[in-house]
């Protein structure tokens, strides 16, 4: 498709971008490959107003998408707080009424063995605090096995279907909401707060402790504590930096 791969830590797409159109089954596709949430150069605010504005641009120009394809590892030891947040943040954006445009994908099936990614699968499927609701909604889960093929078999699935108006081009082009007032911004907004309590509430608590380490003369204990209480404070001003 043209699009470049990421394999490495750093995040290959920083940008929206578009492939060169191609053919698959009779029908021209252009796919548009976005960053994600947790990108190493972006704040997640940065990237749903980079991701909302370019969605809103081809909205009002009528450009209507087949369909939205939304990647997971299965090599994934678990899905984290940091996954379930960001297909929250992807199913607000989406919106109930286009979740039947949603192909949910499974990739890195070389990265474990089969049996483990079979249960991993079944229970990203099973669970409602992973992909049980979007897929009773609508959705369809399939694999991708890194093939040619198995990427077209996911386009086949989406290029019949009715093109699909997702709601944060709604909000924003019809009812003309500003990003932070969208069902997605909000969503991100709540997370980043809740992100932001946790460690606020952590770093009390690294607090007391070295006070406690400072009346007891252990100085060992209050330098890594030291150390410790220096990273929380990092992640805090990088959560506010999102913002």
């Amino acid at each position: 498709s043209s699009l470049p791969v990421g394999r490495g830590l750093e995040s290959c797409t920083s940008e929206v971008r578009t492939s060169r159109p191609f053919v698959v089954s009779g029908r021209v596709v252009t796919l548009i490959d976005t960053p994600g949430f947790d990108d190493t150069s972006r704040s997640d605010t940065d990237i749903l107003t980079m991701i909302a504005a370019y969605l809103s641009k081809t909205y009002e120009h009528g450009a209507r998408l087949a369909g939205v394809i939304y990647m997971h590892r299965i090599s994934d030891f678990k899905m984290g707080g940091t996954s379930k947040r960001n297909f929250k943040i992807f199913r607000e954006l989406c919106g109930e009424s286009s979740l039947k445009n949603v192909i949910l994908v499974t990739n890195m099936w070389s990265e474990v063995k089969r049996e483990i990614g079979e249960a991993r699968e079944a229970e990203l499927a099973s669970k409602d605090k992973f992909f049980k609701p979007v897929l009773e909604k609508g959705a369809r889960m399939l694999r991708h096995d890194g093939t040619l093929e198995s990427a077209h078999t996911t386009l086949r699935y989406l290029i019949n279907t009715q093109a699909a108006t997702l709601r944060i081009q709604q909000e924003i082009v019809n009812e003309h909401k500003p990003i932070e007032k969208t069902a997605a911004g909000a969503e991100l907004r709540r997370a980043l707060d809740e992100q932001a309590d946790h460690h606020k509430e952590e770093i009390r608590n690294i607090k007391a402790e070295m006070e406690a380490a400072m009346r007891a003369k252990d100085e060992e204990t209050r330098n890594e504590l030291q150390e410790e209480l220096e990273k929380k404070q990092e992640e805090c001003l990088r959560i506010e930096q999102n913002s």
